[in-house]
C-alpha cells in the first residue's frame, strides 16, 4: 500500500516520547503522532494510551519533502466512527413551536421595548462620556503648546 496524504494505515508503535509516539508502518517507514493528535481528550502522560509494541490505525496528516511523516491516531478512530452513523443519527430532532398565545406575544413585544429603552439611555450617556472626555483631552493638549 503507498503512503498518501488522508489514508489510514496500520502501524505498530515503535517509541514513545514526551511529545508524541513513534509508529512504524509497512514499507519500513515510520512516522510522528503527536500527543495532541492521540485521543480527543487531553493526555497528559501518553502511556496511558499507548504501548510501545501496540497495533493502531493512523491517519497520515503531513508527508514532508524530507520523508517525515505526520501521523493522528484519533483522526483515524473519528472518520471510521462517522461513516458508520447515518444522516438522521446525526440531526437530533428538535421540537419546534409554532404557535403562540397572545400574551406570550405582549410579553416579548415588552421585553424588547424595555430593552431598547435601556440601550437608547446607555448610548446617550456613553455619548456624554465620550464628548466630556474629548473635551478634556483637548483642553490639555491646549495647555501643553503654550
Amino acid at each position: 500500500m503507498e503512503l498518501a496524504v488522508g489514508t489510514v494505515a496500520e502501524g505498530r508503535i515503535s517509541g514513545i516520547t514526551k511529545f508524541g509516539a513513534f509508529v512504524s508502518l509497512e514499507g519500513g517507514k515510520s512516522g510522528l503522532v503527536h500527543i495532541s493528535e492521540i485521543a480527543n481528550t487531553y493526555v497528559s502522560d501518553i502511556n496511558e494510551h499507548l504501548q510501545l509494541g501496540q497495533m493502531v490505525k493512523v491517519r497520515i496528516l503531513n508527508i514532508s519533502p524530507d520523508g517525515k511523516i505526520n501521523l493522528s491516531i484519533k483522526r483515524a478512530v473519528e472518520k471510521t466512527s462517522h461513516e458508520q452513523i447515518s444522516v438522521q443519527d446525526e440531526i437530533p430532532q428538535r421540537p419546534t413551536r409554532i404557535v403562540q398565545s397572545s400574551t406570550e406575544l405582549k410579553k416579548e413585544s415588552n421585553q424588547n421595548q424595555d430593552f431598547e429603552d435601556r440601550l437608547k439611555r446607555f448610548m446617550q450617556e456613553s455619548d456624554s462620556r465620550i464628548a466630556d472626555n474629548k473635551m478634556y483631552s483637548e483642553r490639555r493638549q491646549r495647555s501643553r503648546r503654550r
